[in-house]
């Protein structure tokens, strides 16, 4: 509660994707484990989507978490704080995604729990929320949060490899993760009008 916004402007952000501890798909796992763990394999974001965040006002710089500087076990924000410091950045986001998969009305859950050949001849639905916050590395203060969601409909029957529903994930998660940059930059514009007119004066 008493956690006061610290980062100077510009700032220079770090960024970590998050996950539930086990977390896979077909082609990326998690670092760590604990409270959760980290992907440090980009699968669904680009240089351009780095790109995109580093032009934003008051930006000074981005900076992608690596697993050299993550302890084996993550427990709270705390931990991705003290990489993030030792990147010398001044602002952490921190995101995570969450896709879903149903067929008609029933949810048959993560990818990993997907039974191949046994899905009927259904409307199936790919659905994604992408969230985020970002924190003060030097204080943890929350500075906003951020979320966004996708969806894609196609025939079960089409998720006929592990490919195929690789290929559908993708998709959706890579649009959440567009829209979830979206809604950031909105959460950005506002940090900076009141948060860099207090710090620089």
């Amino acid at each position: 509660m008493q956690r006061e916004p610290a980062a100077p402007f510009p700032s220079r952000i770090a960024l970590a994707r998050v996950q539930s501890t086990g977390y896979h798909s077909f082609n990326n796992q998690c670092y760590g484990e604990g409270t959760f763990c980290i992907v440090t394999t980009r699968d669904i974001e680009t240089e351009q989507d780095l790109d995109r965040l580093g032009r934003l006002p008051m930006v000074s710089g981005i900076a992608a978490m690596s697993r050299i500087l993550l302890s084996e076990k993550l427990q709270s924000i705390k931990d991705l704080r003290l990489a993030a410091a030792s990147l010398k950045t001044d602002m952490l986001l921190v995101y995570s995604i969450d896709t879903r998969f149903n067929v008609e009305s029933t949810d048959i859950g993560p990818l990993s729990i997907i039974s191949l050949g046994f899905l009927p001849n259904k409307k199936a639905l790919v659905t994604t929320t992408a969230s985020a916050a970002l924190f003060d590395v030097r204080t943890g203060y929350v500075y906003g949060v951020a979320e966004a969601t996708a969806t894609e409909q196609q025939r079960a029957t089409t998720w006929s490899s592990e490919q195929a529903i690789e290929n559908s994930r993708l998709k959706t998660e890579a649009e959440s993760f567009q829209k979830l940059l979206s809604e950031f930059e909105k959460l950005w514009q506002d940090v900076v009008a009141q948060h860099a007119r207090q710090i620089n004066g």
